[in-house]
This record gives structure tokens, sequence and C-alpha cells, in this order.
């Protein structure tokens, strides 16, 4: 499994990513990707992350926008070196495509707004590296 990160803001973002093949149904165009995130503040302050923007693209063609409050149903607040980590999934219509987003943040002692950059990340099943 392959991590990749990003810091942005002074928050580091880890992504790794991994094929579902149990819960993905090739004959259907149905390939599931699991991916787990680790958020970590690099700043002085607790910050809480409050919206969550992505952008999905699929190797056929298609690209979705996806937005909303949070995270997994939650707006985790993450004080000063500590982090917040969840697991989600994707799912594409073909075996290869790419993810990438934003985190709207807010300081909670400024209670300054803030983006952070979620690292461009490949959705690749196993059958589909060289």
């Amino acid at each position: 499994m392959t991590t990749v990160e990003k810091r942005t803001n002074n928050v580091k973002i880890a992504v790794r990513v991994r094929f579902l093949p149990e819960d993905s149904r090739p004959e259907e165009a149905y390939f599931l990707f699991g991916y787990s995130i680790s958020i970590e503040n690099l700043g002085n302050t607790p910050i809480q992350l409050l919206k969550r923007q992505w952008f999905i693209f699929d190797s056929i063609g298609e690209h979705r926008e996806v937005s909303g409050p949070g995270v997994v149903g939650q707006q985790p607040v993450i004080g000063p070196g500590k982090k917040f980590n969840y697991e989600s999934a994707c799912n594409l219509r073909s075996e290869i495509g790419k993810m990438q987003g934003i985190f709207t943040m807010e300081d909670l002692i400024t209670q300054t707004a803030f983006q952070v950059d979620v690292p461009e990340f490949h959705l690749v099943s196993p059958g589909k590296k060289n």
C-alpha cells in the first residue's frame, strides 16, 4: 500500500488506498476502493474539520464532485500535535481512477476558516498495475 502526503496550512494529510475485491463486481462495472486518511494538526491551536469536497475522476471519462459537512458523519476537533484518522470508500465504473480534495477547517482560537489540500491519490485495481 502506497501512502501519499501533503502539508497545507500546518496540517498534514496522509492517504493510503486499497482495492476491495470482495466488495467489487467487475461484471457490473462496479469497482470499490477503500482509503484511510490521517489528518495531523502541526499547528499550535486546535482546529475543526468543517467540510469536505472531493473531485473523483474515473478512467472512462466520468468526473464527480462530492461535498458535505465533515467526514464520515463527524466534524472532528484536532488538538495541536494530534491526529484524526478515518476510513471511507469510493466506487468507480472502471478499474482505474483518482481522487483529490479540499478540507475546510477552522482555527478554534481565531475562528478563522482555512483550506487544506488532500493530495491526489490513485485508485487502481491490482490487475491493472504494471
